[in-house]
């Protein structure tokens, strides 16, 4: 267990997964970011980040806390005063890499600031902005180097008595990503903020990031996350959430199981599953819910699923826990289906 430190009403290190983005508007653009935002916000978004390079986008921080309610963390590099703008500006985190920041006084001027309105601090180390000496020293990015860069900015907060430190360790490397969590969470309990840095556009971005947070995460590593796309911001937050509910880390989330369809298969499963899987995702009844092909394998393979489907000739069947409830005409089987799944869901809400 890592220690807990809040974002705003928001407790990192506790049993929740928090999912985040960043907003990829001009800076300075406040409509722009704002739209953005409440799309953002709309999807699920429980952390959003902006780039704060100039004095511009100080009216955008002040303007997203009126027009939200996530908490909005300012991503600083090199100017120490556009940092303490942002915390004046109402920011709920800052993220630096203090080794950036400049001298030991600017980032204590920082920390002060911090620490006067409660607001925690994340460091954001990434292969791509090691430290010369580091580079030096390991001859490329490799997670100890970058282990020992973020320990180095610990140990600076910590000599301010500084402690609502988050850290982050990103990575385009997969495994040195893996590797460099998994080596700072021996020696540290600060929590951690997870994602593969420079992952790529969306399809391949996701698969990287899956592997990497998703192997932490099913160590018991990790706080929040970021899935870092070349696409759309809300697509981060979809693909967050996709990987925190097949970790069964998603509290309330219903599992879809369907099957890979084959030369049995006589209705149209991937269309079905489809309209299921949109069905189920703000469901927080926490169902297992199955789309099968065929009845060969149907029931059987999909035996832990609360409710669920298999095609026939021209009908289907409805079964509860691998027990066959009754038939269905083909053209019938997904309201069917939905119908079982929104009186279990009542159900659930009710308590019985």
């Amino acid at each position: 267990m890592s220690r807990e430190v809040k974002v705003a009403n928001l407790t990192l290190g506790g049993k929740r997964i928090y999912v985040q983005s960043m907003l990829n508007t001009l800076a300075g653009d406040h409509d722009a970011a704002i739209i953005q935002a409440k799309a953002l916000e709309e999807a699920g978004c429980d952390i959003l980040r902006l780039s704060v390079p100039n004095e511009a986008s100080l009216e955008t921080i002040r303007r997203l806390k009126k027009a939200v309610s996530m908490p909005i963390v300012a991503d600083i590099h090199f100017d120490y005063r556009l940092a303490l703008a942002s915390v004046k500006a109402g920011v709920d985190k800052i993220r630096i890499n203090p080794g950036n920041i400049g001298s030991d006084e600017k980032v204590k001027a920082v920390v002060d600031a911090c620490k006067e309105n409660q607001i925690p601090i994340r460091i954001g180390v990434n292969g791509g902005s090691l430290e010369r000496d580091l580079l030096e020293q390991y001859g490329a990015p490799t997670p100890q180097a970058l282990v020992e860069s973020a320990m180095r900015h610990v140990r600076l907060l910590e000599k301010f008595n500084f402690y609502d430190t988050v850290i982050s360790i990103k990575s385009s490397n997969v495994q040195n990503m893996i590797k460099a969590y998994r080596l700072l969470d021996q020696i540290c309990d600060y929590p951690f903020h997870l994602g593969v840095t420079e992952a790529g556009t969306k399809e391949i971005g996701i698969v990287k990031n899956a592997i990497g947070i998703g192997s932490l995460l099913a160590d018991g590593i990790g706080a929040t996350l970021r899935v870092s796309l070349t696409a759309d911001p809300v697509e981060e937050i979809a693909a967050g959430y996709q990987i925190l509910r097949a970790l069964d880390l998603l509290e309330g989330a219903c599992q879809l199981i369907s099957c890979p369809t084959c030369g049995r298969t006589k209705i149209p499963v991937i269309e079905i599953a489809n309209r299921v899987e949109e069905a189920l995702r703000k469901n927080r009844s926490g169902l297992k819910v199955a789309v099968m092909g065929c009845a060969v394998n149907g029931p059987g393979e999909a035996r832990e699923a609360d409710i669920g489907i298999a095609g026939g000739n021209g009908e289907g069947l409805i079964f509860k826990k691998g027990e066959i409830i009754r038939k269905v005409p083909e053209e019938q089987l997904y309201d069917a289906l939905m119908d079982e799944i929104n009186k279990m869901t009542k159900e659930v809400a009710n308590g019985q």
